[in-house]
Formats: C-alpha cells, structure tokens, sequence
C-alpha cells in the first residue's frame, strides 16, 4: 500500500444511454436479482441485449490491445460476463482469469436469465474462473454441466480456510475444474481478503483516534455501540435488522438509554427507483423507531447515508461493541473482515448472516438468520450479553482467520490457476 506498482489505467469512453442501460437496467435490475436469488426483482423488459454486448466488446478489445503477446487478463465480475468469450475469439494466445465477486445463484435461478447459454460459454472461454466459497463454485459447475454440456472434473475437500459444515453455504467438496470444447477451466474457491497490517496500523494513526474521541463524546457516551455498515439495497437485510432493533427495545427496556445503532447505509446512485424506494423505507422506520423511544438525553438510532471515509470507518470499527451484518444474501461482506482486523487484542462481537460468503471463513461470527425473527433476537441478545472472555476468543478467532489470508493472498490463490503446470 504505502508502495504500489505504478500502473496505467485506461479509461473506455460510454455515452450516458449507453451506461443507463449497461448498468442501471441491465445489470441492476436483470441480472442483480438473479444473482443474489431474487427472482420476483428480476426485470427484463427494459432490458437492451445488444448494448451489454457492445460495451463489453470494447471492454475485450481494449484489453486485446493493451495485452503482450501470452499476457494474463484478468476480468471482473458480472458486468463483464461477455468479455472472456470476446478477448479468447480476438486473442487466443491470451491467459483469461475471470472473478466472480457476487454470489452464483442455483441452477434453477440462473436459468431465469434469457442469455444464460452465451454468458456460460463466454465463462467457460477463461482458463480460471474464480468465485468467494465452494458453494458459489459448485453452483457454476452445476450450470455449466446442465446448461451448455461442460464436463466436471473430480470433486477434492474444501480448502481448511472453509467451514465445511453447519452453515446455510457450507460445503465439504468442491469441483477442481470443467472441460468444455477441448479447453480446460480451472475452478477456485477464494474469498477476497483485506490488508489487515494496514488496518492494524491505522488503528493507531492520529486520523483515527481523533475520529474515535467524537464517536465517544457524541455517540457512545458510555453505551454499547452497536454499528451495522452497509448499501441501500434490498439484498443488504437493512429493514430486517432495524424491525430486530425495535423488537429488542420493546423487550429490554432496561437498554434503553444504554444502547446505541449507528446505521450506516450508503445511498445508491440516483435514477434507480428500487433503491430509492428502499432508501425511503429504511429513513421512515429509523424515523418512528427514534419516535418511539427517543429520550431528553437518548437518541437509539444514528442513521447515515454519507459515504464514510475510511480512516473514519475504522474508528467506528475500534469502539463498536457489536458489528452487526445481516444481509438476506450477500457475496462476501468485506465489512464483516475489516472489523475483525480491527480488533485485534480486543474484545467485540460480530453477528453475520448465514447467508453471507464470510460465514464460511470467519469461524467465530454469531451467525443468524436474517429471515427469522427468532434467529435475529436471539443473536442480538448473546452479542449484547456476552462476556469478555468469550468475546475475545472467538475475535481472536477471526482476526487469525483474516490475517492468515490477505487480499495478496487472495491474488496469489487466483493467479495460480494459470501456473505452467495447469492443463491448458
């Protein structure tokens, strides 16, 4: 971080109705849904085909261009489904790595998609095609075997990174690779990782101390911090967990003025209407849980749709008692891993989703379940009532887990599918 390699970035110039409907209709409102296994969202009727495959055609030929002769190119994410198919037809002397950073949704979900032969055979052009956890990997696999003919290879043991069992994602093996039209695909199961060192070290910076002091004056004041960071979007889980926070309020009137939420919710980009109703909804029930039961001295929720700058995040990170992130579904959640970085020889409590890619990696999480009232209230009492000790085990856990496997750990893990030896 503090020396990276110098690198150039080309920029692809789009015309704003081109990027309407690359990303804000097709992506957002067809392919986002699917993705994370909501196909009542799914909307294809503004949908325009032949623009997605315009733009990543010149996504593909810019790469062509800037790539020497074998070079590696490594595509990301959904956006760019396409591209692979197009940079292997242009370019076959090329490496192809293509990462997945959202969920793959089952075989009977992504099959809603109308395009779903051409994006398999575009992935299926890549020499590595990489996804956060095993489930996502086979779910690929399943797709790929069923829906366009590709062979599996042999299913090996998971990784020890992974929870093998007693999560909703858990799995114990994963597919090594498919085969498809004489090619190999190398298949890999790696959760992106964070810069822990660098985490660690700005924990201590004056930035983040002076952030801290605020948040202790103007937020804490002696309570219990709960904080939950996130997107407006309705896969985030946001209007779940703040109907748990009510509940919670209506039982233990003995927190009241004892417990806080920082609720930090970063807004969608405008001209979206799904978020902005979500966004909307989520402001009116922080509004009447505050109603309820604000006092003279005590206000419950602190809400806010600013994007929070880092070296801030982290100081919410260092004093928050409770992270609590409990998306319906989510690919990894990156938030979940930076808040153990930060609490390293610290106490602390992470409540996570079951139904996030990190509750495969972070073995003790009190994992819940966003889709069950119980579940929430349950998870949201231990993490309140649990004690030091057991706090700092189960950080201790989970802060080895992350700095055992960074974001340069992650690279590597991808990257080495394309290694001399991989069949080709």
């Amino acid at each position: 971080m503090d020396n990276p390699s110098p690198f150039t970035l080309c920029r692809i110039p789009l015309e704003d109705g081109q990027i309407s409907s690359f990303y804000h209709i097709t992506s957002k409102e067809c392919f986002w849904p699917i993705l994370h296994t909501f196909p009542t969202y799914f909307n294809v009727n503004n949908a325009n085909w032949k623009i997605f495959e315009e733009v990543n055609k010149r996504f593909a030929m810019a790469a062509c261009a800037e790539a020497a002769e074998g070079a590696t190119v490594w595509v990301h994410d959904y956006n760019l489904w396409l591209a692979p198919g197009y940079i292997r037809a242009e370019r076959p002397d090329l490496k192809i790595a293509f990462f997945h950073h959202t969920p793959f949704p089952g075989n009977d979900v992504f099959a809603i998609l109308p395009w779903r032969e051409q994006i398999l055979e575009s992935l299926l052009c890549c020499d590595v095609v990489g996804f956060h956890i095993p489930r996502y990997t086979e779910n690929f696999a399943r797709a790929a075997t069923t829906l366009v003919g590709a062979k599996r290879g042999p299913k090996v043991p998971v990784d020890k990174k992974f929870i093998e069992v007693g999560t909703a994602l858990s799995e114990g093996t994963v597919t090594s690779h498919l085969e498809h039209n004489g090619r190999t695909i190398q298949l890999l199961s790696s959760p992106v990782g964070t810069s822990p060192d660098l985490i660690q070290e700005l924990c201590w910076s004056p930035s983040v101390e002076s952030h801290g002091e605020l948040i202790v004056q103007d937020t804490k004041k002696g309570r219990k911090l709960i904080l939950s960071a996130s997107r407006v979007d309705y896969t985030k889980g946001n209007e779940e967990l703040l109907l748990a926070f009510e509940r919670l309020l209506e039982r233990r009137k003995d927190l009241h003025g004892q417990v806080v939420l920082m609720l930090a919710c970063v807004a969608a980009a405008s001209g979206m209407k799904i978020y902005e109703d979500t966004q909307r909804s989520i402001e009116e029930m922080a509004g009447r849980i505050n109603g309820r039961f604000s006092q003279i001295d005590w206000v419950p929720i602190r809400f806010s749709t600013r994007r929070i700058p880092y070296d801030e995040m982290i100081a919410w990170f260092c004093h928050a008692d409770v992270c609590w992130i409990t998306p319906l579904r989510d690919g990894l959640n990156l938030v979940a891993k930076e808040y153990a970085a930060a609490r390293r020889n610290r106490g602390g409590v992470l409540v996570l989703s079951e139904f996030t890619g990190a509750s495969v990696v972070l073995d003790g999480a009190v994992l819940t379940n966003p889709y069950s009232n119980r579940r929430m209230d349950e998870a949201i009492e231990s993490a309140l009532e649990m004690d030091e000790d057991e706090q700092r085990d189960r950080m201790s856990r989970m802060t080895d887990a992350v700095e055992s496997y960074t974001v340069s750990d992650w690279a590597d893990e991808q990257m080495s599918g394309l290694s001399p030896s991989t069949p080709q």
